[in-house]
């Protein structure tokens, strides 16, 4: 895999159709009531956190009572529900497959800080100083090259990108997912103006929208578009799939990746804080961290880890990750974003 380089920067993340998701607790009947208890949101994709989840339920003794979405946009489902529950909380702890809707539940008051035991594992730039929430276990936002068509290193990525036409190239619309995170992460370091006129740009030059990243990697990975923009999750998939991709980090102009951790946050007020406690320590340890990275999803160890277990691709992208720029800023433009491109694509 080449090493990176400033490049262009382009895409977007995160999500913002408010879907309307029942209040309704989750259910408890299977719990014994003579056991310690715990109930988690979670964002992250139940094929791979089911595992995580049952792991510590083994080593603890403590019933986990678990509301996954499956939804496109559950990760800004859960937060709203979290939000609309705030006075009256169900929750425990809210694992987020992202960050920026984790901060967001910081300024609505939904957060209680708790510096786990584990925190100090994490890059100061991937907490919260005050321990309102920390992350873990992150994803890139990367191009995925077509191996085939063309050369995966940064100057050939950056020669399609920047000049004439991007009829083969494709990116995710960025009302959710991690491309609406992107777009929040260029905001911040363009402003809105400049993030207009590149929208604009390359539209007008013909980029192919899709409905998500695993159609972004599909259309790349089948040769129909040369590169696209997602996330490296989606890339190793279609690795995995023997397909002829490569990929490379998206570079920001300050030469920072866009590194979107999982985030741990413990909720205000939770019926079970102790228990809560332990799962964020259990979450944030290296054991859960190289679980993770060893799972098809291949998520990046953000903290100190036994090397040896991890593929030289994983290693490789540690090198990228540490380069993550701070969400902070991204997650206080987030709604201006989201407010203007739902107005772009709906029209409301």
């Amino acid at each position: 895999m080449p090493k990176p380089g400033s490049s262009v920067v382009v895409s977007g993340v995160l999500v913002l159709l408010v879907a309307a998701l029942s209040v309704v607790p989750p259910s408890s009947s299977d719990l014994d009531n003579g056991k310690q208890q715990l109930v988690v949101y979670c964002a992250h994709d139940a094929t791979h956190a089911e595992s995580v989840i049952r792991r510590f339920e083994t080593q603890t003794g403590i019933l986990v009572d678990v509301r996954f979405d499956e939804e496109a946009n559950k990760s800004l489902g859960l937060t709203n529900l979290l939000i609309a529950e705030k006075e009256k909380p169900r929750c425990d702890v809210f694992w987020n497959n992202q960050t920026l809707g984790t901060i967001r539940l910081m300024a609505e008051d939904v957060l209680q800080p708790y510096i786990s035991i584990n925190a100090d594992r994490i890059p100061d730039n991937f907490r919260n100083e005050a321990g309102y929430w920390t992350g873990f276990a992150a994803r890139l936002r990367v191009y995925i090259v077509n191996t085939d068509n063309m050369s995966a290193t940064v100057n050939d990525v950056a020669a399609v990108l920047d000049d004439g036409s991007l009829r083969r190239v494709a990116i995710a619309q960025p009302l959710f997912g991690t491309t609406l995170s992107h777009y929040s992460v260029l905001m911040d370091q363009w402003g809105m103006e400049r993030l207009k006129q590149w929208q604009s740009s390359i539209h007008e030059r013909g980029i192919r929208e899709v409905r998500g990243n695993s159609m972004t990697k599909d259309l790349v990975a089948e040769g129909v578009c040369d590169i696209g923009f997602t996330d490296t999750d989606d890339a190793f998939a279609a690795i995995d799939a023997d397909k002829p991709v490569d990929m490379l980090p998206v570079r920001l102009e300050s030469g920072r990746t866009i590194c979107l951790p999982n985030s741990v946050a413990l909720i205000k007020n939770c019926p079970h804080p102790a228990a809560a406690k332990k799962f964020i320590d259990f979450l944030l340890s290296a054991e859960s961290e190289l679980q993770m990275a060893n799972s098809p999803s291949r998520q990046i160890p953000l903290g100190p880890v036994d090397e040896l277990q991890l593929s030289p691709a994983l290693l490789q992208l540690q090198k990228w990750a540490a380069d993550g720029v701070s969400l902070e800023g991204a997650a206080s433009v987030n709604r201006q974003v989201l407010d203007w491109l739902t107005t772009e694509y709906t029209g409301r």
